[in-house]
């Protein structure tokens, strides 16, 4: 059979990725300029557009940041022998996942259905839901797209998941077989089985099965913590070496699929030294017949990073290494000062992430484009739909009326879903070249 490790040729479809530069643009891209209306996402870059031909509200890419993060945890895979198969809901960029995939990801995590087609839509060819099948048209897709050309893999949580799944695949017409892992949960977490005894009712539901093999353990110790502080860490140390118990249990049982390789995955963007600390040791401890036992991490908001949640509690940052570098920024216009000290900017919730902390305003031109001025005494306080509370000290910083406000901002993820065309900017100063547009998929 196939293990979830075989070789299975190009890992993401180059002609695909080129039609993107092909597609045409217009009134519908938010912060495009009415130049751009008719030009391919091509003929636009390649006419040396920049900062300032677009218009705010805006949200722009750093590629310089952007390359540098990528690097940066590949090496650090590469030298802690771990997987990363990053989480493509944060950015649903498959010119993002390329460059992934191009530094050695082992292929995509994505979170649901509608994902999984799209990044089969570009010939993603290995793939992991970090979910449960529970749709009977997604579970039978599934088991129909797994084949010598594609490895999917998936989540289970209880044994009624286990059933769902057999009595979908019975009744369709190709029948076919899934391959799972046993998701481990948390008290008070997210989905995932509620302790060891569960995980194990779960795992040996699967091994009784005639449509699931069982290939591996899962879990998401993100979902447990939300900080880097010592009683947060405790708590992820200890639901990561409840996964490693399971995972034990299960070699000692024998329940795991015969003659594949194992996969035991973890880790989100702010705990994946914590993943490889307590579950990296499996790698080393032999599996019944040769087999490997892989550690992969899912990593995804990495890849953007930002100025506010992850910038705190990523191990980099935590570990006083180097750290990963903002490669987004919000850019919002003045468009009123009712008030002494408030500026009212032009862009809200609608283009900007909210939910891990409001946007930060870090500097300020007179135009996009222009000569930056650090801003010193300004903060957003409040965000409607369309629109930033700044306060400021008229002492400390000078606001007017039209002039232009980046913004350093919190959580890649709901950052990148309120774009469906994001220019990526090169690192010169002021007036920055756009060297690429990303197109989401959300």
């Amino acid at each position: 059979m196939s293990t979830p490790f075989i070789a299975v040729g190009p890992f993401i479809d180059a002609k695909k990725l080129a039609g993107l530069d092909d597609e045409a643009l217009g009134w519908w891209h938010k912060g495009m300029p009415r130049g751009a209306d008719g030009m391919t996402a091509r003929g636009f870059v390649d006419s040396r557009q920049r900062l300032a031909d677009l218009h705010t509200p805006l949200l722009t890419l750093d590629a310089g940041a952007i390359k540098e993060n990528l690097d940066h945890l590949a090496s650090w895979c590469a030298d802690h022998r771990v997987l990363l198969a990053p989480h493509g809901k944060t950015t649903m960029a498959p010119q993002l996942w390329a460059d992934q995939l191009d530094r050695g990801a082992w292929g995509i995590t994505l979170a649901n259905f509608a994902q999984l087609r799209i990044a089969r839509a570009f010939g993603v060819r290995r793939l992991q839901l970090a979910n449960s099948l529970t749709d009977p048209r997604a579970i039978e897709w599934v088991a129909a797209e797994t084949g010598p050309e594609c490895m999917i893999i998936s989540w289970v949580d209880s044994v009624d998941t286990v059933r769902l799944i057999e009595e979908a695949l019975e009744a369709s017409a190709t029948g076919g077989v899934v391959d799972v892992l046993v998701e481990l949960g948390g008290e008070g977490g997210r989905t995932g089985a509620r302790g060891e005894p569960s995980a194990l009712e779960v795992a040996r539901a699967v091994a009784t099965s005639d449509h699931l093999r069982l290939v591996g353990v899962s879990g998401y110790e993100g979902a447990l913590a939300h900080t880097a502080s010592v009683d947060s860490l405790a708590k992820v140390g200890a639901y990561l070496a409840e996964m490693k118990a399971v995972h034990l249990k299960l070699l000692e049982e024998g329940l795991y699929e015969e003659g594949a390789d194992i996969i035991l995955t973890a880790g989100g963007s702010a705990y994946f030294d914590n993943v490889v600390n307590v579950l990296g040791e499996c790698i080393n401890l032999p599996a019944e017949g040769g087999r490997r036992v892989e550690l992969m991490i899912r990593s995804g908001a990495y890849i953007i990073h930002d100025d506010g949640f992850y910038s705190q509690i990523s191990p980099f940052s935590r570990d006083g290494s180097e750290p990963f570098r903002a490669g987004m920024f919000g850019w919002a216009r003045v468009v009123s000062q009712p008030e002494a000290g408030l500026a009212i900017l032009d862009a809200g919730k609608r283009d900007l992430p909210f939910d891990e902390g409001l946007p930060r305003p870090q500097a300020i031109s007179s135009r996009l484009g222009g000569p930056m001025s650090p801003l010193t005494e300004a903060a957003i306080t409040a965000i409607n739909d369309q629109h930033c509370f700044m306060s400021f000290d008229p002492d400390a910083d000078d606001v007017s009326v039209g002039d232009v406000v980046r913004l350093g901002l919190s959580h890649p993820c709901t950052a990148m879903d309120k774009w469906t065309l994001i220019p990526v900017l090169d690192e010169t100063e002021g007036d920055q070249n756009i060297v690429g547009l990303v197109r989401t998929f959300f």
